[in-house]
């Protein structure tokens, strides 16, 4: 206790030395001193047994306890007294002070009134003309993936892995043909899988793939592989658990975010990257199709395309903003990453484990729309409709409130169940009839929705389609290093950012993801096959690559053959796809 306050208790016999004393015992002396009116705080001593009966759950409410209602192991335990440092016996014991509380910062209470909400957002008006441009290009697929995988992302991999190879007195002397060539296998075994992968290479008639044999040898595979690298060992950050990737990390975030497609709506969420080792990252999600792996924080567009990704370390490593949980702090670098390109009114969307009121506040000062799910615990106490009577009205009903000073709405909707969404842009108006299946009469009936609700069903859903394109086609092949599984992930990723701008550049001829990753794979191991070596097929596999445009040159051929666009006979070839074309012919048959 300060100085000016110092109690004492008398006729306990206390000496000099450090001594404590029972809480009981100092609350009782405490009492008896009449004459002193000044009340101060008592630190108590944790517990000798710190490792036993010990919570951090508080005990109950401070303010409503009295010292006779407080628990047995809060009243004995002991309370610390000093000696007065004057080398004298001294009977007086001074009860030591705890540290001022600051005093909390009272919130000012949020006015919640029955009307619909009057956003003061601008019109979306924003014209893409990146995305223009991409179409006036006419880009194949290899071109679109390596808008993700450039030549710099490629170089930077190579020198990494080269360097560490030579720290471990390898000299693998990778080349940049022969990494694109190992991610061609990489993408194929999404859909053509062995048991083992180096049933690629094995002669038997039931496992041999030509492709790849034809590619790359096993060993030298096996080799590139094992040395695969990504940052500088010697330049490690030991507060990141994701060092060893974090370059790529963010040159691959770089170019999404450059050839995202400029639209208004966004969904932000979770996805899992599939991990079964021992690394300290990993996490069980029981919500998600893969349960067990790297949780990974991801805002797409409403179409599915990742704009944005960042590997959960949890609040260890990661520091939430003041105000907010890890969840909703990771919503606003999502943010800030997006108005990199513009402060516009982007409209977000994400679920429960995101949104608070507080949230909403913080976009709405941002210029952001938001729109999502909530915790009845998060809604900073709006006076809704109990779930439990809104449970007995009839399927269809709601109640909403809107906070007078913010414009930010909470609706409780009852649907199959009770749910509460909260947004600051989209409000109750209008409401409209949506058609709903009864579980009990076997039928589907028609009950009122109001209109944040049927926005947030149609546009929340961007990261589960881009989970949904992951997992069909996946990279299979995993190594011994932790982050080979992440790997794969950013690989995937990269082919279905490929494939919707695909979708966006080509209605004219699209291909469905699975052609499209063939398209991939095919081209790259084409390009690195060595058909003159012993041994090899010289017969190459009929692929796409004609529109890869590298490597393709007519030349003279003495036995004429048909041409392959115009079906007329030709004494010229391409010497890449090996066959026969006309130079009329030439450009057109590389193109279409």
């Amino acid at each position: 206790m300060a100085s000016t306050s110092r109690d004492v208790i008398a006729g306990r016999g206390i000496h000099s030395k450090v001594k404590s004393a029972k809480l009981l015992e100092v609350l009782n002396a405490m009492e008896e001193e009449e004459s002193n009116s000044n009340r101060d705080e008592i630190f108590i001593a944790p517990p000798d047994n710190a490792a036993g009966e010990f919570t951090d759950e508080d005990s109950g409410d401070e303010d409503s306890q009295r010292g006779a209602h407080l628990p047995g192991s809060v009243l004995h335990a002991s309370v610390l007294c000093e000696d007065s440092g004057t080398g004298e016996d001294n009977d007086d014991l001074e009860l030591q002070p705890a540290k001022k509380r600051q005093k909390a910062v009272v919130k000012p209470q949020r006015i919640w009134t029955k009307r619909d909400i009057r956003p003061d957002f601008g019109s979306w008006t924003a014209s893409d003309p990146h995305i223009e441009d991409l179409k006036s290009q006419e880009l194949s697929p290899v071109g679109l993936f390596e808008l993700f995988f450039d030549e710099g992302t490629i170089n930077f991999i190579v020198n990494e892995t080269n360097r560490y190879a030579w720290q471990k007195n390898v000299n693998l002397s990778l080349t940049a043909q022969e990494l694109k060539c190992v991610l061609g296998i990489l993408i194929l075994s999404g859909y053509i899988s062995y048991p083992r992968r180096r049933m690629f290479w094995e002669t038997s008639p039931d496992s041999h793939h030509h492709l790849v044999a034809d590619a790359i040898r096993r060993d030298r595979f096996e080799l590139i592989f094992s040395y695969l690298h990504f940052a500088d060992n010697n330049e490690l950050d030991a507060g990141d658990r994701f060092a060893k990737v974090r370059p790529l990390i963010i040159r691959m975030n770089c170019n999404f975010q450059k050839h995202a497609p400029l639209e208004e709506f966004y969904s932000f969420g979770e996805s899992m990257c599939e991990y079964f080792g021992h690394r300290g990252s990993k996490q069980l999600h029981r919500g998600k199709p893969v349960r067990l792996g790297y949780k990974i924080w991801c805002g797409t567009t409403s179409r599915g395309y990742l704009v944005w990704f960042e590997p959960s370390q949890g609040t260890l490593f990661t520091k939430p903003d003041r105000s907010l949980d890890l969840g909703g702090s990771m919503v606003i670098k999502f943010v800030d990453a997006l108005q990199e390109r513009g402060f516009l009114p982007y409209h977000i969307f994400f679920d429960k484990v995101f949104t608070s009121v507080k949230l909403m506040s913080i976009l709405r000062k941002k210029g952001v729309k938001a729109t999502g799910t909530v915790r009845e615990y998060r809604t900073e106490r709006c006076p809704l409709k109990d779930p439990k009577e809104l449970r007995k009205m009839k399927r269809g009903s709601f109640d909403y409130k809107v906070d007078e000073s913010e414009e930010i709405i909470v609706c409780r909707w009852h649907d199959s169940s009770v749910v509460n969404i909260c947004s600051n842009a989209v409000g109750i108006e209008p409401v409209r009839l949506t058609s709903r299946h009864s579980g009990a009469t076997k039928t589907r009936t028609q009950v009122h929705q109001p209109s944040l609700v049927k926005l947030y069903q149609e546009k929340v859903g961007g990261v589960g389609r881009m989970d949904q394109n992951i997992a069909k086609y996946k990279v299979k092949i995993r190594g011994m290093k932790w982050y080979s599984s992440f790997i794969g992930y950013v690989i995937d990723a990269a082919l279905n950012n490929a494939w919707q701008l695909h979708r966006i550049c080509c209605q004219d001829a699209q291909v469905d993801l699975l052609a499209f990753r063939r398209y991939v794979a095919c081209v790259y191991l084409e390009s690195n096959a060595d058909t003159t070596s012993q041994g090899r097929r010289s017969r190459r596999l009929e692929t796409e690559s004609r529109f890869d445009m590298v490597g393709h040159w007519i030349i003279h051929q003495d036995k004429r053959t048909r041409c392959a666009l115009c079906h007329s006979q030709t004494n010229t070839r391409c010497e890449k796809c090996q066959k026969g074309v006309h130079a009329k012919c030439f450009r057109e048959y590389h193109i279409r």
